[in-house]
């Protein structure tokens, strides 16, 4: 039965994203994803952003061609009410291919960002990694304490890597980078990663790498020496992760933060009579990333959207009535 006052409800659609181009990157977006993004190399995709630097686009529905962030501001109650919203969208999701390893690199926290960046959100960020080489690793803070001075020397003198704690990753993998851990992500991973809705990035060092021109890339080091956490850190270890089952679907919290939620859906009605429902709410929008299979997104009225791994859907707070069919694994994002 349609409810009567679905007419009125928001329906979800599919988002087009923006591509970036950085020396480290590979093409495995374009191989794996069918992103069909003319560039070479293809580092990252931002699937879902409203970021001035790199916005997503509305793909289908009444929105279709607008940017993400025109819709969003002409719609803010597709937002919810959760407060981290506050009428923008709160976070930025992005696919990232490091064919070869990303600088050393470090983020900075809300207030520093509020005071010396001119109002923008700091940046604390949550890695699922979709794939990884068999030496594939990341950088995660120090091995023992530092200091300033330490740490500056280190870099005139091209020593860092010594003092970084490598963690081995695989397929599967969850991270948790809050701002202010000194990191990187190395090369032979593919990435999705869920961020605070910001492009702050303070590089430590960069290997003494040149651009396509010949160019160091800038470094940002007494910035990233006021926000960096100089303690020793503790070797990441993976959450404790519970399947809960349901008909034609399994689900796992990986991340729940201050900043967002990330959940973990294994869609399977291949076998079932009944499709999965996908609860919606006033609170906050959803945002379903494909990062397996395929399969279809049903609307009560009668529409529905085919997608495919790699696509991404926003779905706006308090939507219609939405069911799921297919085989594919998501990652749902809320705050």
């Amino acid at each position: 039965m349609i409810n009567k006052n679905s007419s009125s409800k928001t329906k979800p659609f599919l988002l087009k994203p923006a591509g970036k181009s950085y020396l480290w990157g590979g093409n495995r977006l374009n191989d794996d994803f069918s992103k069909g993004i003319d560039l070479m190399p293809l580092a990252e995709t931002w699937e879902c952003s409203t970021h001035p630097d790199g916005p997503s686009t509305v793909a289908c529905g009444e929105h279709a061609g607008r940017l993400l962030s025109e819709v969003l501001k002409e719609h803010p109650d597709y937002l919810g009410t959760h407060p981290r919203t506050e009428g923008e969208l709160p976070i930025l999701i992005k696919f990232i291919d490091a064919k070869k390893d990303l600088s050393i690199q470090v983020h900075p926290d809300d207030a520093y960002a509020k005071e010396y960046e001119n109002g923008s959100l700091g940046k604390t960020e949550m890695w699922y990694v979709l794939d990884a080489s068999r030496d594939a690793s990341l950088i995660y803070g120090f091995y023992h304490d530092m200091d300033k001075e330490t740490l500056q020397k280190s870099l005139q003198q091209g020593t860092i890597e010594k003092y970084l704690q490598k963690v081995r990753i695989e397929k599967d993998d969850v991270f948790y980078i809050e701002a202010g851990t000194v990191h990187a992500i190395g090369a032979g991973a593919l990435i999705a990663e869920v961020q605070e809705s910001s492009n702050l990035t303070y590089r430590l060092y960069d290997y003494d790498r040149v651009d396509k021109n010949g160019r160091a890339r800038e470094l940002h080091i007494d910035k990233a020496l006021d926000v960096a956490n100089l303690k020793r850190s503790s070797e990441p270890r993976q959450p404790v992760r519970v399947l809960k089952y349901a008909n034609g679907c399994a689900s796992e919290f990986l991340c729940r933060c201050k900043y967002f939620q990330v959940e973990r859906l294994l869609i399977n009605t291949e076998r079932s009579r009944q499709m999965v429902r996908f609860r919606t709410n006033s609170n906050s929008f959803q945002v379903l990333l494909c990062i397996n299979g395929c399969g279809v997104l049903f609307m009560e009225d009668g529409e529905s959207i085919n997608f495919f791994k790699g696509d991404c859907i926003f779905v706006p707070a308090d939507s219609i009535l939405l069911k799921l069919h297919g085989k594919a694994q998501i990652l749902k994002v809320c705050c």
